[in-house]
């Protein structure tokens, strides 16, 4: 059995779970739910906290993750939840300490953006959101912007993704060493820049064609064969 046929029996195997965590991602745009991280689980729960402030604990868990792990994003959020919109980053840093790697950096990087949304969009973040109607320049919004601190490429796709937005990439470390374990890249290297990373986003979604398997389920599985959990 090759390796091609080995992936096609793990999406299988896994499909269900895939796409019910998928259908959780649409559902927490459109409802009142956040995530919490409870014994050792990823669970979505009903809380009455304002859509924006909940789309900005997600982009807040996205600013957490970059260089980290999920779980560390997750308990750092956790763990800030509820001073998120008004703790000053030392407050934030205090309950990270001994949770997160960048405890020190990472809240200076959230309050930052949070005063940005704030001085900027009156933090109306749905609205600003839904605005746009090409999803590339929605990405860039938060890819590019450089008051938007600690996202880029990779973690405004990932932000993306993770309040329901299909078609991007998240080209991590996981799922750039899957695609050049399955030959889709040659080098083992994380893109450098805008440009290599929607080259390789190309070959994802190429990739993605070839074997019948959607390109947002296709991400998810292939983060699960190295991390061995359907996180987000």
């Amino acid at each position: 059995m090759d390796n091609i046929e080995k992936l096609k029996i793990e999406y299988i195997n896994k499909k269900h779970k895939i796409q019910e965590r998928l259908n959780q991602f649409e559902k927490f745009f459109s409802e009142p739910y956040s995530w919490f991280y409870r014994n050792g689980e990823l669970v979505l729960l009903p809380v009455e906290t304002k859509d924006d402030y909940r789309i900005f604990e997600e982009l807040c868990f996205c600013i957490f993750t970059a260089n980290a792990s999920a779980e560390m994003g997750l308990k750092s959020v956790d763990a800030i939840r509820n001073i998120l919109m008004i703790g000053t980053a030392d407050e934030m840093s205090r309950r990270i300490e001994g949770i997160h790697r960048f405890s020190n950096v990472r809240p200076k990087y959230i309050a930052h953006t949070r005063n940005h949304l704030k001085n900027t969009l009156n933090f109306q973040l749905k609205e600003k959101i839904k605005s746009f109607k090409n999803r590339n320049e929605l990405r860039n919004f938060f890819a590019l912007n450089k008051d938007i601190k600690g996202l880029g490429m990779k973690e405004a796709s990932h932000f993306l993704r993770n309040i329901g937005f299909k078609g991007y990439a998240i080209l991590d470390k996981h799922i750039i060493n899957s695609l050049h374990e399955f030959g889709v890249i040659e080098k083992n290297e994380k893109p450098k820049n805008a440009k290599e990373y929607l080259e390789i986003e190309q070959k994802f979604i190429e990739f993605s064609k070839q074997l019948g398997i959607d390109m947002d389920e296709l991400d998810l599985l292939l983060w699960s064969m190295k991390n061995g959990r359907i996180l987000k």
